[in-house]
C-alpha cells in the first residue's frame, strides 16, 4: 500500500514517478490505459493502476492504499477527472470526519490534495495563430480552409472534428500509441496513413518533418505548455509558414509547478531507504532481479570487501557489515538525503538464512523506532547456498535437517546426523569440512562411518565443484575455500523425546547420583524447552546434566560441582554420550555462577548449605527462572519452605517420590525400597 498517490497523464506525472523512485520514496501511479502503463519504467518503488475510476471509484481506492497525499498531475484540459478527484478527495476527508476514527478501520486520516500545475503561460512568437474556445469552434473555422491538416489534440475529442467528410479526409491524427486511442480512430472512419500514432513529446524538427511528408497545410493544437512541446509545435510552423489554430487558450491550471511539488514531497517523506539484500552465492547470473535493481539504483553500498568490490554506487562504497559501523555511518549520512536516498548492504546467500542481516535489521529498526534515525529498512532475500546445492544434486531440503558451522560453535555434531536421514551444513572452510569427515569416521555411538558426504565447493563460481565423499576421504581435502556439506545417513536413529537413561549407563564410583526415576521426575518438573540454558547445581556424577542435554542438542546445560573428583566423572559421562552442550564448571555456588549465561532453568541436588544464596543468585541473573530442588532431610525441606514463604513464587509443587525396587533372593523377587526424596519445583 502506497501513501503517494500519483493521477498521470502527463509528461509532468511520469516524471514525478520518476523523482520518487530515484528518491527511493514508494508511490501508486494511476492510469487510464495500457499505453499510460507501458511508457512507465518498472520500478520496485512505483505500482501502477490501470483503468478509469469514478468519483466513487477512487474514494474506494483511497482508503484501499491508505493514501496520506494525492497528486494531480492529469491533463489541465482533462477537467473531468479532475473534479472526479477533488470529489473523492472531499467525499473521503468528509467520511473521515463522521467516523472519527470509530468503526471503519479503512478511513482513518485525512487525504491531501495537490495540483501539479503544467506551465502553459507560454508565449507564441508567430502572427499566423488562431485561439478559439472549443473544439466546436475550431471545426468551424476549418471548414473555410484548403489542404491537409494535422490534428494533435489527443483522440477523445476526435469525434467532433469527424463529423463531415471534408474535414475528415483531410485529417492527419498524432495520437497516443495505445489500443483505446487508435480504437477511437477506427470507430471516427480515420484509418490507415492518417493515423499517426507516435509517443511525445516531439522536437521541433520531427514536426517539420511530419508537415512535409504528409503535405500539412494547417496545424491543430492545444496549450499543452513546455513539458508538451507545444513550442517545438509552434516553431516548425513557423519555419514552414503554416497556420495555427490554438483550441482551449482561456483554461487555468492552478496548483504547484513540477519543481515545488517535487521540492514538498521530498520534505514530508523523503527518509533514508535501508535495504538489506542477500546477492547469492556469488555469481550475478543466480542474484535476483529485485538484488540487481537495487545495486543499480543503490546510492551508498555497503558490505564486506568480498561482497561488495565488483558493484559500484553512485556516490560511495564502504566495507562495512557490523552495526557498530554501520549504524554510526548512516547518521553520518542521513542529515543529507538531498543527494543519499538509498542505502544498500549486502549479505552473502538468502537473508533468512544463517545470515548476519538479522541481527542488524534488528539493531536499524530500533534506531529508527526511538527517534534516532529518520529512515525505512527493509529485507530483499537471495538464493542459498543450501538451495542452489539442492537443485545441483537433484535433491530437496524441505526434508532435510540443515544447520551451519560457519563461524558459530555447534555442539553434538554427530547427534544431529544421526537423527536424520539427509543434514545440509555450511561450512566456514576446508578445515569444517576436515573436521566432518574426522567425527564420522571415529564415531561408533551411532555408526556414522557409513555416511556419505556431498562436498560443494565455490557454488556458482567458475570453479565450481561437487563431489561425493566418504568420511575418510574428506579429511584430506586441503583446497581452501567456500563449502557446504550434504550428509546422507543410511541408518537414521529416532530423538527420544522423554528421559530414559538407565542408572548402567553412568560411570558412577563412589559419588552420589540422582536415582533414575527421581532423575525422570524432576527432569519432567523442570518443564525444560529444546533451546533452554539450565544449571545442574551440585551435579555430582552428572546424571541430570547428561539426561537433560540429551533431549535436545540445542540447550546448553552448566553442570556445576565443588568436588574435583565429581568434576572428572561429569567429563567421563559427558564424553561417554557424546555430549558437547554439556559445560562442566568446577565451583562450590554460587560462586562461578556469575560468569555463565543467564538460566531459564535451574536443577539443585546438592547445596553444601548455600541454598537460600544459590537461589538468590538464580533469582538475580533470571527474576522468572524455574527451579526443581531435591531433597532427602527434613532440615532441607524446611528450608525450602522458609524460603518460599519468603518469595513471591508461582506453580508452587512439592511432590514426594518413593521407589521401591525388586531385587531377586533365590527364587523369589523382594522389593527394596530407597530413600524418599522430596522434589519441590516452583518459578518467581
Amino acid at each position: 500500500m502506497s501513501k503517494i498517490l500519483i493521477f498521470a497523464g502527463t509528461t509532468e506525472g511520469r516524471k514525478l514517478s520518476e523523482h520518487l523512485c530515484e528518491r527511493g520514496i514508494e508511490h501508486t501511479v494511476c492510469v487510464a490505459t495500457e499505453y499510460g502503463e507501458i511508457v512507465l519504467q518498472e520500478n520496485p518503488f512505483a505500482h501502477v493502476h490501470m483503468g478509469r475510476m469514478d468519483s466513487e471509484g477512487m474514494r474506494s481506492f483511497f482508503a484501499e492504499q491508505k493514501c496520506k497525499l494525492i497528486v494531480d498531475a492529469t491533463h489541465p484540459y482533462a477537467a473531468i477527472v479532475t473534479e472526479n478527484i477533488k470529489q473523492a478527495v472531499y467525499a473521503f476527508n468528509e467520511a473521515c470526519a463522521v467516523t472519527d476514527n470509530q468503526a471503519d478501520s479503512s478511513i482513518s486520516e485525512n487525504i491531501e490534495y495537490v495540483r501539479l500545475k503544467r506551465d502553459t503561460d507560454i508565449s507564441a512568437d508567430y502572427d499566423n495563430i488562431r485561439y478559439f474556445e472549443d473544439n466546436e469552434a475550431c471545426v468551424k473555422a476549418l471548414n473555410n480552409t484548403d489542404g491537409n491538416i494535422l490534428l494533435t489534440t489527443g483522440s477523445k475529442e476526435l469525434s467532433v472534428y469527424c463529423k463531415t467528410s471534408d474535414i475528415r479526409e483531410r485529417l492527419y491524427v498524432r495520437v497516443l500509441p495505445g489500443l483505446e486511442s487508435i480504437s477511437l480512430c477506427m470507430h471516427n472512419d480515420i484509418t490507415g496513413k492518417h493515423i499517426l500514432a507516435l509517443q511525445g513529446p516531439f522536437s521541433t524538427q520531427l514536426n517539420e518533418a511530419l508537415i512535409d511528408q504528409y503535405d500539412i497545410r494547417c496545424l491543430v493544437t492545444k496549450k499543452s505548455g513546455a513539458a508538451g512541446g507545444f513550442i517545438e509545435k509552434i516553431a516548425a510552423a513557423k519555419n514552414k509558414n503554416i497556420p495555427v489554430y490554438i483550441v482551449g487558450q482561456s483554461v487555468q491550471d492552478d496548483g504547484m509547478s513540477f519543481e515545488a511539488v517535487c521540492e514538498y514531497i521530498d520534505s514530508k517523506y523523503n527518509k533514508l531507504r535501508i535495504m538489506l539484500a542477500g546477492i547469492g552465492m556469488g555469481n550475478d547470473a543466480c542474484m535476483t532481479k529485485a538484488v540487481s535493481d537495487a545495486i543499480e539504483s543503490a546510492d551508498i553500498i555497503l558490505g564486506a570487501s568480498r561482497m561488495i568490490e565488483k558493484y559500484s554506487a553512485k556516490i560511495d562504497k564502504k566495507p562495512y557489515y557490523l552495526a557498530e559501523q554501520i549504524i554510526p555511518y548512516l547518521y553520518e549520512i542521513c542529515a543529507d538525503t538531498e543527494k543519499i536516498s538509498n542505502v544498500l548492504i549486502l549479505f552473502s546467500g538468502d537473508t533468512g538464512f544463517y545470515s548476519g542481516s538479522r541481527k542488524l535489521y534488528l539493531a536499524i529498526k530500533n534506531e529508527i523506532s526511538e527517534g534516532k534515525l529518520n529512515a525505512d529498512v527493509s529485507i530483499l532475500p537471495g538464493i542459498s547456498s543450501v538451495s542452489y546445492m539442492a537443485a545441483a544434486v537433484g535433491e530437496t531440503y524441505n526434508d532435510a535437517y540443515i544447520c551451519s558451522i560457519h563461524g558459530v560453535k555447534l555442539s553434538n555434531i554427530t547427534s544431529r546426523i544421526s537423527h536424520h536421514a539427509k543434514t545440509f551444513m555450511l561450512m566456514s572452510g576446508v578445515r569444517d569440512v576436515n573436521m566432518l569427515g574426522n567425527l564420522l569416521s571415529s564415531d561408533e555411538m551411532y555408526g556414522l562411518q557409513k555416511c556419505s558426504v556431498t562436498v560443494g565447493y565455490q557454488l556458482s563460481y567458475p570453479d565450481e565443484n561437487i563431489s561425493q565423499l566418504s568420511p575418510q576421504e574428506c579429511t584430506k581435502l586441503k583446497r581452501e575455500g567456500l563449502y557446504i556439506c550434504m550428509i546422507k545417513n543410511p541408518n537414521p536413529v529416532a530423538k527420544n523425546v522423554t528421559p530414559q537413561l538407565s542408572d548402567a549407563a553412568f560411570i558412577r564410583e563412589k559419588v552420589p547420583m540422582t536415582k533414575e526415576e527421581i532423575r525422570h521426575v524432576s527432569i519432567c518438573k523442570l518443564h525444560l524447552k529444546s533451546d533452554s540454558v539450565l544449571y545442574d547445581v551440585g551435579s555430582g556424577t552428572g546424571s541430570i546434566a547428561v539426561e537433560a542435554a540429551s533431549l535436545s542438542d540445542d540447550m546448553e546445560v552448566y553442570a556445576i560441582e565443588q568436588k574435583e573428583n565429581a568434576v572428572q566423572l561429569i567429563t567421563q559421562n559427558k564424553e561417554k554420550h557424546g555430549l558437547e552442550n554439556i559445560h562442566v564448571i568446577n565451583a562450590k555456588a554460587p560462586d562461578g555462577m556469575d560468569i555463565l549465561p543467564v538460566p531459564t532453568h535451574a536443577f539443585i541436588g546438592g547445596s553444601s548449605g548455600n541454598l537460600k544464596e544459590i537461589i538468590e543468585a538464580l533469582k538475580a541473573k533470571n527474576p522468572h527462572i524455574r527451579i526443581v530442588i531435591n531433597a532427602i532431610s527434613i532440615e532441607t525441606i524446611c528450608e525450602i519452605k522458609e524460603i518460599m514463604s519468603a518469595y513471591d513464587v508461582k506453580n508452587e509443587d512439592i511432590v514426594q517420590l518413593q521407589v521401591s525396587r525388586s531385587k531377586q533372593i533365590g527364587h523369589y523377587h523382594l522389593m527394596q525400597a530407597e530413600n524418599p526424596v522430596w522434589i519441590c519445583s516452583f518459578e518467581f
